[in-house]
């Protein structure tokens, strides 16, 4: 696991396959507590990804994760390209001189949902993607620490992530737009939530496969 080699190709074309399968879902969610453009600009950060395969497939992991951070950062614009950028740049960082695997993975992970709760100034219960990014890293964390096999923890990660972001049905949002709507805002998933449980599970269901595949 020293580079990407093809992994990331196939990741982002995963990860794009499911964001486009349920844009109208997601779009519907963001319409009635935030801006309604959550997807649209996912998906052009997403397509400046898509654009970069060739030359992220080459790149050792901390380099390429910055490629990925700054693309999203630019290419996305406003608060997720801020968020989203700040998750993978942090990531980039703590991957220095480390090898990524799953030992190592959560605690890089970790940091960088970290920077994303200090960039966003938001916490765990106030309706936003951390909803998810933060249950996805206590799974990944706890299942490292208590040497869960990997293909047990990949599966404790959706599940961690789907709880995750259905939580936000019930919760009052207190972070950008839709704070504007206090308790109104209850009995609605928040859009930037559902997207990043979205891609989690595409991640680990790519994965998933690639361990149970021939070779």
């Amino acid at each position: 696991m020293s580079s990407l080699a093809i992994q990331t190709p196939v990741l982002i074309s995963a990860i794009i396959r499911i964001i486009n399968d349920n844009a109208d879902e997601v779009t519907e969610l963001d319409r009635v507590i935030g801006d309604g453009d959550h997807v649209t600009n996912l998906q052009r950060g997403l397509a400046a990804l898509e654009k970069i395969n060739d030359e992220l497939s080459t790149l050792e992991w901390s380099p390429a994760l910055m490629k990925i951070g700054m693309t999203l950062m630019s290419a996305m614009g406003g608060a997720s390209g801020s968020l989203f950028g700040t998750l993978f740049i942090s990531m980039a960082k703590a991957t220095k001189d480390k090898t990524v695997d799953f030992t190592h993975f959560p605690e890089i992970f970790n940091q960088g949902v970290e920077a994303v709760k200090q960039r966003g100034k938001a916490a765990l219960g106030e309706k936003t993607m951390l909803d998810t990014l933060i249950p996805v890293a206590n799974s990944l964390m706890s299942d490292a620490k208590n040497n869960i096999a990997f293909a047990e923890a990949l599966n404790n990660t959706k599940a961690a992530a789907i709880q995750g972001m259905q939580s936000t049905e019930a919760m009052v949002a207190t972070k950008g737009r839709a704070s504007f709507l206090g308790e109104r805002s209850i009995g609605h998933i928040d859009a930037g939530a559902r997207t990043s449980q979205l891609m989690v599970c595409a991640i680990a269901d790519v994965l998933l496969q690639g361990l149970t595949a021939p070779t």
